[in-house]
């Protein structure tokens, strides 16, 4: 079957956000009240799988292999079938 898996990537709290940051201050000069900005990442893995549950295993073992630094990083996971 055939699935997608949508793998969202962001920084856990405290570390560094020099993009988020540079947009944030970015937009207050644009005349937004904005007081922070943070940055993530969206993959779409389209994948291979014979279930729901294998599929979401493959998206973890990606992320955790290549997509996300678990020193750094959080990553959320949510996978569909496509037809």
């Amino acid at each position: 079957m055939k699935y997608a898996a949508k793998i969202e990537v962001s920084l856990k709290p405290g570390h560094s956000n020099p993009e988020g940051e540079t947009t944030a201050r970015l937009l207050q000069e644009l005349g937004y009240q904005v007081q922070a900005v943070d940055v993530s990442k969206v993959y779409t893995v389209h994948l291979q799988a014979k279930s729901r549950s294998e599929a979401e295993a493959k998206a973890d073992e990606m992320s955790k292999r290549l997509l996300a630094n678990p020193t750094k990083d959080n990553y959320t996971i949510s996978v569909v079938e496509q037809k």
